[in-house]
């Protein structure tokens, strides 16, 4: 979906072949950073849910809902501390997915945010892309057995009929703890054959997964990697409208998630 389009959701009227009770009722949004959560969190109208799910200590935030006729959670790792800076990285969305998904029980959980795109791969700044796969380009073990663990390359579920009516990009994504791209990290990202490049999604999907719950992930592109700009000043120039972007599908996901079952996305 290109920045600033409408939401066209090209429905179609059948009935649900799904039994009732297998239709998506609760569903959980992780986003990494405040600035990508709270356009999404506006729009719908939730409230920020001082109820305690989370433990005292942690920083962490959930805003909730409904909307559409679903029960919406959007929860975010908050800020550091000391430094007042997002929580952004691998170890802050393991970990906000596993008490989220514990204390809420989802049905479905997206993980939205932003991403680096690859210009090699038909990426462009504002587009948002479902990914398809999942993987790490930080998590090098030269080891038989253990460098296939550190990649981790794991399928996401299939949403033909969402990125259809969406007119959604479709890629897959490359996860590690650093802005910019090493040589190293450059060498796995290509051996990935990924589009996007972001800093929480696989640990998001890996923790989905370990307890069965359906994952979707969305990610709208701040910034293109190979095109010779500066990563850091090309996506603090574009957050903006990369979260623009996000918020205009996201409402349009969860649009067509109403009535309808994992099967039928």
């Amino acid at each position: 979906m290109a920045p600033g389009e409408e939401c066209s959701v090209l429905v179609h009227e059948a009935p649900c072949l799904a039994p009732p009770h297998n239709n998506i009722s609760t569903v959980l949004l992780v986003i990494a950073m405040q600035a990508e959560a709270l356009p999404l969190v506006e729009a719908l109208k939730l409230s920020q849910d001082d109820t305690l799910v989370f433990p005292k200590s942690v920083p962490w935030i959930k805003y909730s809902g409904i909307h559409d006729g679903l029960h919406i959670h959007i929860v975010v790792p908050g800020k550091d501390a000391v430094l007042g800076v997002d929580n952004v990285g691998t170890v802050s969305g393991a970990l906000v997915s596993y008490a989220a998904i514990q204390a809420l029980q989802p049905d479905l959980l997206i993980n939205a945010g932003t991403a680096g795109g690859f210009k090699a791969k038909g990426a462009c700044v504002g587009d948002v892309f479902v990914a398809t796969e999942v993987a790490y380009h930080d998590r090098r073990i030269p080891i038989p057995i253990f460098d296939k663990y550190g990649v981790g390359a794991t399928k996401t579920i299939p949403t033909p009929k969402l990125v259809e009516a969406l007119g959604l990009k479709l890629g897959k994504l490359s996860t590690g703890n650093s802005l910019d791209m090493s040589p190293q990290d450059e060498e796995v990202i290509k051996s990935n054959d990924a589009t996007i490049k972001d800093m929480e999604g696989a640990a998001v999907a890996y923790v989905a997964n370990l307890f069965s719950v359906p994952a979707i992930l969305i990610k709208s592109v701040t910034d293109i990697i190979d095109g010779g700009r500066p990563t850091t000043e090309e996506f603090l120039e574009n957050l903006s409208m990369a979260a623009d972007a996000l918020l205009k599908t996201g409402i349009c996901v969860l649009k067509f998630l109403n009535g309808k079952s994992i099967a039928d996305l």
